[in-house]
C-alpha cells in the first residue's frame, strides 16, 4: 500500500504578466490570494508509523511560504515566471531537498484557477 500525505498553505502576493489577452490589467501590478497543497507519497517508517513527521513537513512549507507571502513575485529570486505553472515549479524545487518523498504541488487562486505539478 502506498500512502499520500498532504499539507496546505496560503499566501498573498502581487505580480505583473505579459500576456496576449487581458494585456492591460495583467501588465499592472495586481495581487491574488494563493493556496498551495504539497503532497508526499511513500510508505510509513515502521518505527514511527509516519510517512513524515507533520511538524517537520509544516516547517518546510513555512519556509517557502515566507519567501512568497506579501512579495512581488516578479522579484522573487529563482521564480522564473510568476504564473501558476511557475509557482508550482518554484515550490517543488525549494522543497525537493527537505521533502524527498515529494509527489505533487498544486497552486490555485481564490478565483478558481489552478495548476498541479506531478513529480
Amino acid at each position: 500500500m502506498m500512502y499520500e500525505l498532504s499539507q496546505r498553505f496560503r499566501f498573498e502576493a502581487a505580480h505583473t504578466l505579459e500576456r496576449e489577452v487581458e494585456t492591460e490589467s495583467s501588465r499592472r501590478i495586481h495581487g491574488h490570494t494563493y493556496h498551495a497543497e504539497v503532497t508526499l507519497r511513500g510508505l510509513p517508517d515502521p518505527a514511527t508509523g509516519m510517512l513524515m513527521d507533520l511538524g517537520r513537513f509544516r516547517q518546510a512549507l513555512d519556509e517557502v511560504q515566507q519567501v512568497l507571502d506579501h512579495h512581488l513575485l516578479n522579484e522573487v529570486e529563482g521564480l522564473d515566471q510568476p504564473t501558476l505553472e511557475g509557482l508550482c515549479a518554484f515550490i517543488a524545487a525549494r522543497l525537493a531537498g527537505p521533502l524527498p518523498r515529494l509527489a505533487s504541488v498544486r497552486v490555485w487562486r481564490a478565483s478558481g484557477d489552478s495548476c498541479k505539478l506531478s513529480l
